[in-house]
């Protein structure tokens, strides 16, 4: 995917926040798409559709006591809010979609996240429990990473919204949202996980000092 913009210059790998380790290749990396992400993550169609009722239903109540066209005119403060709304919700998933970057690795998933204040999330393949995708008739979909749970920090539903399986707060599980091609995405994501978790992970462990004889 082009990535033709200055914000992020200084990143050492497009996306990512330093220099992949030696053994490490990027095998996919994208960006959700805006109007699929205002649609599902912004609930768009359905903020419309509550200032249309809106406007319909003064409409409907005003014209028991004046005209149709003055009740109608009366109304229109509806509309004129909801297109105010409905634009404002139309630019932050367009300012969400440019600064978001979905990355997959041979090891791990990697999600550059956030307008305002960016952050980069790292799951290891090894720390991934399970993965579900959502899929649209238009190929666009959605991949939900559920992670074992541990003793470890949980992530905040709050500061990785929109980039997340909706509802569940309780434990939060990242996603990689409105991404084109999805079953192709995450075809490569199960494979490269097999891959990973079926590698022999091998830990040094220190030698113990010889104790002394007294």
């Amino acid at each position: 995917m082009p990535h033709d913009h200055d914000d992020f210059a200084g990143e050492p790998v497009w996306g990512l926040p330093e220099a992949l380790p030696e053994g490490e290749k990027i095998l996919w990396q994208g960006q959700p798409a805006w109007w699929p992400l205002a649609r599902e993550s912004l609930s768009f169609w359905w903020v419309a559709g509550y200032f249309a009722f809106l406007f319909a239903w003064r409409t409907i109540g005003g014209a028991a006591t004046e005209s149709w066209v003055e009740s109608a005119t009366a109304a229109s403060f509806f509309l004129v809010l909801g297109l105010i709304v409905c634009a404002i919700l139309l630019i932050v998933a367009l300012m969400q979609a440019k600064s978001t970057v979905y990355t997959i690795t041979n090891r791990r998933v990697a999600m550059r996240i956030g307008a305002a204040l960016t952050m980069t999330l790292n799951l290891p393949f090894r720390k991934i429990a399970n993965a579900s995708l959502g899929l649209r008739k238009d190929g666009h979909g959605s991949i939900a990473l559920e992670l074992m749970e541990d003793d470890g920090a949980r992530l905040s539903y709050i500061m990785t919204w929109p980039h997340v399986r909706p509802w569940k707060m309780k434990q939060t599980q990242p996603a990689l949202r409105c991404i084109a091609d999805a079953k192709t995405v995450a075809g490569i994501l199960a494979e490269a996980a097999e891959t990973a978790v079926s590698e022999p992970v091998i830990e040094r462990i220190p030698a113990r000092q010889p104790v002394a004889a007294e």
